[in-house]
């Protein structure tokens, strides 16, 4: 039995809209990188499973081709993230983005 493509956008959007939620709402930088790591999670999903359900010719991996990029690119980002959250940290002593006025003097 399979599941239906149905299925899999809803969970899709339903974590997008949490990770969009955490990303807007919260303060801390942190929180805010992990809102943004659920989004890119929820496009995972997204692009397997259309790969999964809409395959048109057998064989072809693009589906997955582009999941691998998109788990590339958040690696990325949480490593550029998390650097730029410790580099705030040791010179502000916090990590509100509210308080964080590096570009003010």
């Amino acid at each position: 039995m399979q599941v239906p493509l149905s299925w899999y956008l809803i969970v899709a959007a339903a974590l997008f809209c949490i990770g969009l939620y955490g990303a807007l709402s919260r303060r801390n930088a942190i929180a805010i990188l992990m809102g943004v790591e659920l989004m890119l999670n929820s496009v995972n999903i997204n692009l397997l499973a259309f790969w999964r359900h809409v395959e048109i010719v057998r064989g072809m991996l693009s589906g997955q081709v582009f999941a691998i990029i998109v788990i590339t690119v958040a690696a990325a980002e949480a490593a550029v993230g998390l650097a730029l959250v410790i580099a705030v940290y040791r010179t502000r002593k916090t990590v509100d983005v509210e308080d964080v006025d590096l570009m003010k003097l």
